[in-house]
């Protein structure tokens, strides 16, 4: 079994402008993240709820979970199975992990990774944009560990329960996540030489991207040029990927949308409008890619009046690649 990371998500994981929801024609506002500069790590300790949890298995592959339903806990509960020696997940980083997740209450496994080498996906470590419980599991700990938790409901899905109906309001859950590794906050991939007649583009020191579009008019179909050449996985369609985002409108020149400065999101590519999923799809993890979209590729007729599309708009993204998972 294996649901979508989203049925973790706590917080927007990505602007609303950037989502594939494009005929609403006011969409929701970003909701502002931490900043990771000012997150911290929370002190989880043991307890003999996590204590009576029993996992057995090598990282990396599935393991084998038991322990006498129903769970109580007041407070979430920590321990480390496997003691890793990789570098440690700090608050802010973005993490490559695989999970099981079971609902202490009924003991069924609700979410489980596929432990194929690549993955569950990767989140950044910020529990305002995903459950705390999740962030409360793999912070702190050394690339390389095995970590089980016993979430206390008010770290996970409280009085409301999971939108797919697995956890029930006050549900405890069970999580066994193997903390594989920090994934780059930008892509790391061979520059490129610049493609003639697109924008330009060129990186601050942290990365972020400032786009100069060109004073000729802009083109009608669909363009993509990889400003990064990658070496990793190569995204598929239905993936979900995990980027660092820029768009800026043709027509004026300015950001409408971005993940700079929020932190990296993570969405699947069928969830974007069809130009950004062009970009995504074939590209390998590590890359950069420059995508110029026409309004049947962005928005269309409708455009998005909240943040100064108009219909006849093209707009322009800068998307580095971080992770893909599936």
């Amino acid at each position: 079994m294996r649901n979508s990371i989203p049925v973790l998500v706590a917080a927007a994981a990505a602007s609303a402008l950037v989502l594939a929801g494009c005929a609403s024609p006011e969409p929701a506002t970003p909701t502002a993240t931490a900043d990771p500069a000012a997150l911290s790590c929370e002190d989880t300790p043991g307890g003999s709820a996590v204590d009576s949890v029993t996992v057995t298995g090598d990282f990396g592959a599935a393991p084998a979970v038991e322990f006498a339903a129903p769970l109580t806990v007041d407070a979430t509960q920590r321990s480390v199975v496997i003691e890793g020696a990789g570098d440690e997940v700090k608050p802010g980083d973005i993490v490559n992990f695989e999970v099981t997740i079971l609902n202490g209450t009924s003991g069924e496994t609700i979410s489980k990774s596929a432990y194929s080498g690549g993955g569950w996906g990767a989140i950044e470590v910020n529990d305002t944009k995903f459950i705390p419980g999740l962030v409360r599991t793999l912070e702190c700990v050394n690339e390389g560990s095995r970590i089980v938790s016993v979430v206390a409901a008010s770290d996970a899905f409280a009085d409301t329960g999971s939108p797919d109906g697995a956890v029930a309001p006050g549900d405890p859950l069970v999580i066994v996540a193997d903390a594989i590794g920090v994934v780059p906050a930008t892509a790391t991939g061979e520059p490129q030489p610049p493609v003639d007649g697109m924008p330009v583009v060129k990186l601050d020191k942290d990365g972020a991207p400032t786009v100069t579009i060109p004073k000729s008019d802009p083109p009608a179909e669909l363009q993509l040029a990889t400003l990064k050449q990658g070496t990793g996985e190569v995204v598929q369609e239905g993936d979900s990927v995990t980027v660092q985002y820029q768009g800026v409108n043709w027509r004026t020149g300015e950001v409408f949308d971005q993940s700079w400065g929020k932190g990296a999101a993570t969405f699947p590519t069928t969830g974007v409008v069809p130009g950004f999923s062009a970009a995504l799809v074939g590209a390998a993890v590590g890359s950069q890619v420059l995508a110029v979209l026409p309004p049947s590729e962005g928005y269309g007729e409708a455009g998005q009046p909240s943040a100064g599309i108009e219909g006849t708009d093209t707009l322009v993204f800068v998307v580095d690649v971080l992770a893909t998972s599936r």
